[in-house]
């Protein structure tokens, strides 16, 4: 890829770092603030999943979104941008779901993966992730990755 790539970041948090409480389960659960960087011009819509690898009971899913437009270049906390279509996470609701590791646990990464496709999905909002996934291949143009941690108690 060349240095033009699509970037995701917070202002939360740095890639590899801890994810702010507000942002979990024992805070606020609302989601982090996204920044998209560099999406290709020939992209015609965004998608976004975020997992938690390391769940006890398997890569659990925290947050589904796809048919953002384009031209997002932020998410703001808590926010979801208009047209863009959340589907069901692991919590069974069609919304963020802030990271929270059973306790025990140790630290455990959640991972927004960001895919520009070069065209609009139209999935209905009960959608799952391998739906998604599925319906995205051969469409993705870019894909940037942005990891947080959060330890369990």
């Amino acid at each position: 890829m060349d240095s033009n790539s699509i970037k995701l970041t917070s202002s939360a948090f740095n890639n590899g770092e801890s994810i702010p409480v507000q942002f979990t389960c024992k805070g606020e659960n609302i989601s982090p603030p996204l920044n998209i960087v560099d999406a290709p011009p020939d992209a015609k819509s965004l998608a976004l999943i975020m997992h938690d690898p390391d769940a006890p009971v398997g890569d659990f899913l925290h947050w589904l979104m796809w048919d953002l437009p384009a031209n997002t270049q932020s998410i703001g906390a808590g926010t979801v941008p208009v047209g863009a279509v959340q589907g069901p996470t692991g919590f069974n609701k069609n919304e963020y779901g802030g990271p929270c590791p059973p306790k025990g646990s140790g630290t455990h990464r959640y991972i927004f993966e960001l895919y520009a496709l070069d065209t609009s999905l139209g999935l209905p909002a009960n959608t799952s992730r391998e739906k998604l996934q599925e319906a995205m291949k051969g469409h993705i143009l870019q894909q940037a990755e942005l990891m947080g941690t959060v330890a369990a108690e």
